[in-house]
């Protein structure tokens, strides 16, 4: 594995990141969920990314984490970057959403606890709440670390003309923020643009979830759509998202990709690589899809020609 460091931080981060979004849950296989978890850290993936409300059920892929730490992996915590969570929706009322202090102080203390740990390496503020002052939900953060929950903290989908609030806001408070995760792959490019050079600016890493875009930058969908996969599940992937248009691009993709010795799934997070990017957080249900992605970290060179090619299709 490849590390990098992380902003202008002493903390480096692998190249290849696992978060445990899906597949990790109450409702997935236990012995699965923790022969990824191993294989992952064995192949040098020492980063394991969570929410508070990752599961389902919400809170589950915290507690499965935790029984692998307590069962497999607690000798190994120093080894560990484990990143959790809060801003969406987590229990019922008013105070379980959003980004008030009484919501990321309650969040926190129990995502500790269902994971086993004294404190997070990263807690992020998981989006922008509209309703809070900015000012009260990095307040909670930088007291967050002062008070040893966690040793960093970060910002999660924040729109790009609120970025420079929350770090200029911590930075003040003696407490940078260490990373800010967004979504972005080939065929979402727009936070690459506006959110990743603000972040950069302000010495802040850069990680992106979703890098294959739901299974879109695979061969899953080359054929059409199969059972059981999340486009016909339709909650976060639609079947309307596979036209033709997609078909024509992903397989010209896919020949650059074979021309370089890569799957489209390699090539998808090496571009992201190339770019400059911290680290992708790749989602994954199978070791061997997971080994399968942790393999793009071989070539994450690109030429001129083929950066070219690859923009050209995605214009589109």
């Amino acid at each position: 594995m490849k590390y990098n460091y992380c902003g202008k931080s002493g903390l480096q981060l692998p190249q290849v990141s696992l978060g445990m979004w899906h597949n990790f849950g109450s409702v997935d296989s236990f012995e699965n969920a923790r022969e990824m978890l191993l294989t992952a850290f064995e192949n040098g993936i020492t980063h394991f990314d969570l929410a508070n409300n990752y599961g389902p059920e919400p809170g589950s892929a915290e507690r499965t984490l935790g029984r692998v730490l307590r069962e497999d992996l607690m000798a190994h915590r120093d080894e560990l970057v484990i990143s959790s969570k809060a801003g969406y929706e987590m229990w019922n009322g008013p105070y379980g959403n959003g980004g008030s202090r009484k919501y990321l102080m309650a969040s926190i203390n129990q995502s500790l606890k269902r994971t086993g740990l004294e404190y997070f390496d990263i807690f992020y503020s998981h989006r922008y709440d509209p309703n809070t002052p900015i000012e009260e939900t990095m307040q909670a953060l930088v007291d967050i670390v002062k008070s040893g929950k966690a040793l960093y903290v970060g910002i999660s989908n924040y729109p790009a003309d609120k970025q420079q609030a929350c770090y200029d806001y911590l930075r003040a408070h003696d407490v940078p923020c260490l990373i800010s995760q967004y979504k972005a792959n080939m065929l979402f490019r727009d936070t690459l643009l506006a959110q990743k050079p603000i972040a950069e600016q302000n010495g802040s890493g850069f990680i992106t979830f979703c890098p294959l875009a739901q299974g879109l930058l695979t061969d899953r969908y080359f054929n059409g759509i199969p059972t059981g996969s999340r486009a016909t599940r339709g909650i976060f992937l639609k079947e309307s998202q596979i036209t033709e248009n997609y078909l024509k691009q992903v397989h010209a993709l896919n020949e650059i990709a074979a021309g370089r010795g890569q799957s489209l799934a390699q090539m998808a997070l090496a571009w992201l690589l190339h770019l400059g990017v911290t680290s992708v957080l790749i989602g994954a249900s199978s070791t061997q899809q997971l080994l399968n992605n942790i393999g793009a970290i071989d070539n994450t060179d690109f030429s001129p020609e083929e950066l070219s090619n690859i923009d050209q299709i995605l214009q589109n």
